[in-house]
């Protein structure tokens, strides 16, 4: 099954390399304001910027990338975190493509203890999103995670593909982003209080995101 799954993303790869290839040399990227301005101060969370080491850049490519650490709600006895990562790429041709969690997570000593999607609600709908819990020796956390293409919300890797190989035919366009929430299960508390806090800042986000990723 993994290498059926394997083989499908590297078929839709190079059928991608080749449509954009006989496109053009250039995509068309919309302008946006700079990642980075996305605000620290988000509706009772404060946010501080954490710099992502240069050998994970180096694996992560040719993008534009926000890694950040929010602090707000609180448990009994302790502070509740939320940590986001944006890795927006202007472009994915020449190989450049984005980096699943699925591939990363475990590579860095995690394991998934459950995998499915959530739905999310905001101003604009209801959007559906992956969510992970992970474990790493004693520690958990809740993880939701999905690409946002041209204003659409992708919960779903393979259809991210498709999303991205559709709009470089009709748009000229190959830009998308990853996006990930991620907070720890704190002890004592049930895993559906990890989960209700992940939902909640990500509800408060998602109105922001045009802006910064734009559709």
């Amino acid at each position: 099954m993994k290498s059926t799954k394997l083989w499908t993303v590297v078929a839709l790869l190079l059928l991608t390399l080749v449509l954009i290839k006989l496109r053009g040399d250039t995509d068309r990227t919309p302008p946006s304001q700079p990642l980075a301005q996305l605000p620290s101060d988000l509706n009772g969370w404060t946010g501080h910027d954490i710099a992502i080491p240069q050998e994970q850049l180096d694996i992560l490519g040719k993008g534009v990338f926000l890694n950040r650490l929010y602090q707000g709600g609180n448990t009994p006895g302790q502070s509740a975190t939320v940590g986001l990562f944006i890795g927006y790429f202007p472009t994915q041709r020449s190989g450049q493509s984005i980096h699943s969690p699925q591939n990363c997570l475990p590579g860095a000593g995690w394991n998934f203890d459950s995998s499915g999607t959530t739905e999310l609600h905001d101003v604009s709908g209801t959007d559906r999103v992956g969510e992970y819990v992970i474990s790493n020796g004693a520690l958990r956390q809740e993880v939701l995670y999905w690409y946002r293409s041209h204003g659409s919300n992708i919960a779903n890797d393979y259809a991210a593909k498709f999303h991205m190989l559709r709009d470089s035919i009709l748009y000229g366009r190959t830009d998308a982003a990853l996006i990930r929430v991620i907070t720890p299960v704190v002890p004592g508390e049930p895993l559906s209080a990890a989960h209700d806090r992940a939902v909640h800042f990500t509800e408060q986000l998602l109105p922001l995101l045009p802006a910064y990723i734009p559709n």
